[in-house]
């Protein structure tokens, strides 16, 4: 296991390497910098944008300017953001932790929907719960976040029930550490249900696929001839199987929830890593997107990692000598 580990992450090196320099490229040949908005403004004079330019190293060419800043990372130093002039770690991780836990309430949202909805109808094949279930999370799937999330705010103004948007309340540094934990969390329902939706169809689909192929296989035949009853078989052998791809599905989850939420925290005023990723994007702050885009492509390649580990633990015939071939 320690030589898989290892080999996995010598190999995520030019991964990163490959993918931060295509992303520092691509931001670099867009129209324009961060300095053009200034250029504009007659009561800024050409010296302060040159030495502006100067001191982000923005006169410089872009080779030398990606690797200074691959340097800098090696060294833990993301830059310093052009807009926020702050460190660019110390915004990321100011902002990480409310991303990442609005990511992990979807997914859990979204798996303790998919996969019991994806047994039954699998379970009850053709049944009424069947089309009927199917054509729910199929709705809620083509029902676009931003428009899904204004809907769930406007039930929330007439209900009074969570609150319309925002990360906390106005008074959340007065509450005990219970009432800050509530607090966080009537401002996350709505979020975490928003975002988690979008998935659910293609997890139940997955689940119901699964159980339905594993159902009539040879070892699942055996179990039954063998006299053991229909529950045990189901939720022992073939929901066991079942699960497999959806550990190796987790990995990747995940990173994709973390990039999903940008919209999700524009829409309902959440400070998180996605609107900030956003109004670095707009402002063409290049230092805080290639912070986030390192920070993604990381999370990615360790969600893999771990999943295939995991996948290794729930699953004995997947040795990691397979693993590492791939």
């Amino acid at each position: 296991m320690g030589r898989f580990i290892v080999h996995r992450l010598v190999n995520m090196v030019p991964l990163i390497i490959g993918i931060t320099f295509l992303s520092f490229l691509v931001i670099s040949m867009v129209p324009g910098d961060f300095l053009s908005s200034l250029r504009l403004n007659p009561s800024i004079s050409p010296e302060v944008i040159r030495q502006i330019e100067a001191e982000f190293g923005l006169n410089q060419p872009l080779l030398v300017r990606y690797v200074k800043w691959l340097w800098a990372v090696l060294h833990l130093d993301l830059g310093v953001s052009l807009t926020y002039r702050v460190a660019v770690t110390s915004l990321i991780a100011s902002r990480a932790l409310n991303t990442v836990i609005l990511a992990a309430s979807s997914m859990l949202f979204s798996w303790a929907l998919a996969i019991p909805i994806g047994i039954i109808v699998a379970v009850r094949q053709n049944s009424i719960w069947d089309r009927v279930l199917s054509f729910a999370a199929f709705f809620g799937m083509s029902v676009p976040n931003f428009f899904l999330a204004f809907l769930l705010m406007f039930v929330a103004l007439k209900t009074g029930w969570f609150p319309l948007g925002g990360t906390y309340s106005v008074y959340y540094p007065s509450l005990d550490l219970w009432g800050k934990i509530a607090d966080r969390f009537d401002h996350l329902v709505l979020p975490a249900i928003v975002l988690g939706t979008a998935g659910m169809a293609s997890l139940m689909r997955l689940m119901r696929s699964q159980i339905l192929e594993i159902k009539n296989s040879d070892f699942v035949r055996t179990a039954r001839a063998k006299g053991l009853a229909e529950r045990t078989v189901l939720y022992k052998h073939v929901l066991r199987n079942a699960l497999n791809p959806f550990v190796t599905l987790a990995g990747y989850s995940l990173a994709d929830l973390l990039g999903g939420a940008a919209l999700v925290e524009a829409v309902m005023n959440l400070q998180g890593l996605g609107l900030l990723l956003l109004d670095a994007v707009r402002s063409l702050d290049i230092y805080l997107v290639m912070g986030s885009v390192l920070m993604g492509t990381v999370l990615l390649l360790l969600g893999n990692l771990l999943a295939d580990l995991a996948l290794v633990a729930v699953d004995p015939r997947v040795d990691f000598s397979a693993l590492a071939s791939q």
